[in-house]
């Protein structure tokens, strides 16, 4: 060592004897110390660059050696800036990667085979199938397996070769000078696209892919009370990976369509029923479909349920509800809506002669001939009327 040469060695504080890890570590516990980002004092700049050059001779296996045999591993004073030093290397004392002096330590290859996207597909179906489940056949095309290579990618008999350019790293380091050195960068390798080898010969069904698509035919089954914006997800359905890779998950999203009769609300149905006023005075009882007469007679456990009673009681105002317990739709985590009917009352618009004789004597014997009306309040606020005056 010439004379006013600072020794690498006591920079570190390692011995000589020390390998490869000791002097590594002791370098990043220096460098985090010493570095300008952290320590803004100037004497700490120096000592980072003394600490840095340190390292940049223990850290090579020749200028090792040189500095041990006495000579000059860069052929000037140790105490200039170093011309080799590795910015991967001060990244290394900060972030804690691996690898040596002089080489870039990357990611390595990406591989081949991977996950597959998830797919999305709509589902048609009416309020009954909605409401008490349904299973049907979808065509799904998708992509799928390659059956020629078997996800390889490559022709029967060949293998990918490893790539010449990053010879099979599936990255290449690109080098730039800045005051602190050489920074080098990697970057995928532009020749296999970052997979480390490259398909020479390719399969001529799937094109190197491993996987090809196809139009399949999958079993569905809906469960019972979904609405629509539901998803149903089918595991493992969707599309094949490229390289063959695992299948991404299938999405069935439901659209119910609308019901001519029933209007659903959460798990409750609503439907109106249009009387006559007679029938509204006197009373009556109707027989009138549930919304399980719209499935097959086979799929009705019950064939009771495919009906119900409408009991009309003397005197029923129009507007007047009706709920019926557990009619509705059948929840997804258990139990079941009601049914809600709603009463409006017909008034006749065209009477013959007999016919107004009959009402003209009713409203005689009821005091009604000149009704006087009852005024009163409305309970429905500004929104109401708002809404209504919109229906």
């Amino acid at each position: 060592m010439k004379a006013g040469e600072l020794d690498p060695y006591e920079l570190l504080g390692v011995d000589r004897d020390a390998d490869d890890a000791t002097i590594k570590k002791a370098y990043r516990k220096l460098a985090r110390q010493y570095h300008p980002d952290v320590n803004p004092d100037p004497a700490a700049q120096d000592r980072f660059k003394e600490v840095s050059h340190a390292y940049e001779i223990l850290s090579d296996p020749q200028k090792r050696a040189a500095f041990d045999r006495g000579g000059d591993p860069f052929g000037g004073g140790f105490g200039a800036a170093g011309q080799g030093f590795s910015f991967t290397d001060i990244m290394d004392a900060f972030f804690g990667g691996g690898g040596q002096s002089g080489t870039a330590s990357g990611r390595g290859p990406r591989p081949r085979t991977r996950r597959g996207q998830d797919a999305l597909i709509r589902l048609d179906i009416d309020l009954a199938e909605a409401a008490f489940g349904v299973t049907r056949e979808l065509k799904v095309d998708t992509a799928v397996l390659c059956d020629t290579c078997h996800g390889a990618g490559a022709a029967a008999g060949t293998q990918p070769k490893v790539c010449e350019t990053c010879r099979g790293a599936g990255e290449v380091a690109h080098v730039q000078r800045s005051f602190l050195g050489e920074i080098r960068t990697l970057r995928p390798c532009a020749a296999c696209r970052g997979f480390g080898s490259i398909i020479a010969d390719p399969c001529r069904d799937c094109g190197g892919d491993g996987r090809v698509r196809s139009r399949r035919t999958l079993t569905v089954k809906i469960p019972a009370g979904v609405d629509t914006g539901t998803r149903v997800q089918l595991t493992e359905q969707g599309e094949v990976g490229p390289g063959g890779g695992p299948a991404g998950d299938l999405y069935v999203e439901i659209e119910v369509a609308r019901h001519e009769t029933f209007t659903r609300h959460g798990n409750d149905l609503h439907c109106t029923v249009t009387i006559p006023m007679t029938a509204a005075a006197l009373g009556t009882t109707m027989t009138l479909p549930t919304l399980e007469a719209d499935l097959p007679e086979e799929d009705t456990a019950d064939p009771a349920a495919r009906s119900f009673e409408l009991e009309i009681k003397p005197g029923t105002q129009s507007g007047a509800e009706q709920v019926l317990r557990e009619r509705g739709v059948p929840g997804l985590r258990g139990g079941r809506g009601n049914l809600v009917v709603t009463i409006q009352v017909e008034t006749p618009t065209k009477l013959d002669a007999a016919q107004e004789e009959l009402l003209r004597q009713i409203a005689t014997l009821r005091g009604e001939e000149q009704p006087e009306g009852h005024m009163r309040a409305s309970t429905k606020g500004v929104f109401g009327r708002f809404r209504d005056a919109f229906k």
